[in-house]
């Protein structure tokens, strides 16, 4: 019996140290996260807005996690690949991917099937309005010269900026529509963002490009572009003498934003970490300073807040789209 005891204590004793010594372990592996390089996806092209903001994150998250961050550009149907692929990565926190409003527009479109709820929410960190640009020796010296000779002349003039039904694409349809001429006054060419839009304008390629002002700044400072409006609700600070559409009795607003997404099976633990590690990004005078420099607008939102807002903001698109005719 004194045997049979002593086995039944020593097993007990046994499987209490294997136990209590996986918890340390699992504890541990939870607080290693990240423990490996982490991808960071960017669905549209180098050196545009949104390729320039992820490569900022992407330095700043490195220094904060102790991982590599390196971003990755996924170009290709209008920022439906790269989201795409953002999505069906392993969610195990390693890949996180900068996701735009075009996540909120595409699968009205019929672009793609993927939508904001493939992804779980991180962060919200930017909104821009949209602006139009043309050649510096373009003719037209005002967004109404412009316009009055698109109506006069439709399907003359064509436009670029992002792919079929991306945000700049619907800000033009919107401006159109909104000033009482043809969407297709002004057709739409895809392109694989604004970088690569604006430069087949200043080539002479097309003649419009509806993007950031951000985006364009580089082009206009070098007096290859000019701005003749914005989108927005006031006037850009980079360009203060941009007038808004409002301000020239055209009543739209549209712009674009960033945020960070990770696949929706991800761990809460793992968001949290990078949501903490985001707002540190985003709160630091390095970050600060860049967006200033570049004019890109600030727009911080936790993880609950940006969840709500995406789906807020795909709601508001499909009404927007159904309006404008895109809706497929």
């Amino acid at each position: 019996m004194k045997t049979r005891n002593i086995e039944r204590i020593f097993i007990g004793l046994l499987l209490a140290v294997l136990v209590l010594g996986s918890l340390p372990t699992q504890t541990f592996a939870q607080a290693k996260y990240p423990a490996r390089p982490i991808q960071f996806i960017c669905p549209w092209g180098a050196g545009g807005g949104t390729d320039r903001v992820a490569r900022m994150l992407a330095i700043l998250l490195e220094k904060d996690l102790g991982q590599p961050v390196t971003v990755v550009n996924r170009t290709g149907g209008g920022g439906a690949v790269g989201h795409t692929a953002g999505t069906t990565a392993a969610p195990d926190g390693y890949t996180m991917t900068i996701v735009t409003v075009e996540i909120t527009m595409m699968h009205w479109m019929g672009l793609a099937q993927v939508t904001y709820k493939d992804f779980k929410p991180v962060a919200l960190i930017n909104f821009d309005p949209a602006g139009v640009n043309v050649r510096a020796d373009a003719p037209w010296k005002t967004l109404k010269e412009l316009l009055d000779y698109a109506k006069a002349n439709p399907g003359k003039l064509k436009a670029t900026g992002t792919g079929k039904g991306g945000i700049w694409d619907l800000s033009r349809a919107g401006m159109l529509k909104t000033a009482g001429i043809p969407i297709d006054a002004i057709p739409w060419v895809p392109s694989e963002g604004a970088a690569p839009g604006l430069a087949e304008m200043v080539a002479g390629g097309v003649p419009v490009v509806t993007c950031s002002l951000p985006e364009a700044r580089s082009m206009i400072e070098a007096k290859k572009a000019k701005a003749l409006a914005i989108m927005g609700d006031k006037r850009a600070d980079i360009f203060p003498d941009v007038p808004t559409l409002k301000e020239l009795g055209i009543n739209w607003t549209m712009g674009a934003w960033r945020g960070v997404g990770v696949p929706k099976d991800t761990p809460d633990d793992v968001v949290k970490v990078l949501e903490k590690s985001l707002e540190k990004a985003v709160a630091s005078a390095e970050f600060k300073d860049f967006m200033v420099k570049n004019g890109f607008g600030i727009m911080w939102g936790s993880a609950a807040y940006y969840g709500k807002f995406m789906a807020d903001g795909d709601k508001e698109m499909g009404a927007i789209m159904k309006e404008v005719g895109l809706v497929k």
